[in-house]
């Protein structure tokens, strides 16, 4: 499953890849809570929320609101 790859390699992924693949998750309607979580503490452990953009930032908060999966402190990082 593409997902589970994602979680072993997410260390590989830079901000753009990150918001990519919650968007398309979030776009099919399929909430992975592994994945997510696992992308969001990426996000959280590394300096990738200096990398977002305004629209990437849009596309993973929403993401993450659309599929219903909460992690403040992604959401935390995002905001400052």
């Amino acid at each position: 499953h593409i997902a589970m790859k994602a979680v072993d390699v997410k260390a590989e992924f830079n901000a753009q890849d990150i918001s990519n693949m919650t968007w398309a998750y979030a776009t099919l309607d399929i909430p992975h809570p592994v994945l997510f979580e696992a992308l969001g503490d990426q996000v959280v452990a590394s300096k990738h929320s200096k990398d977002f953009n305004p629209q990437a930032i849009s596309n993973t908060a929403w993401a993450y609101a659309k599929v219903g999966i909460d992690h403040p402190e992604l959401f935390e990082k995002l905001a400052n």
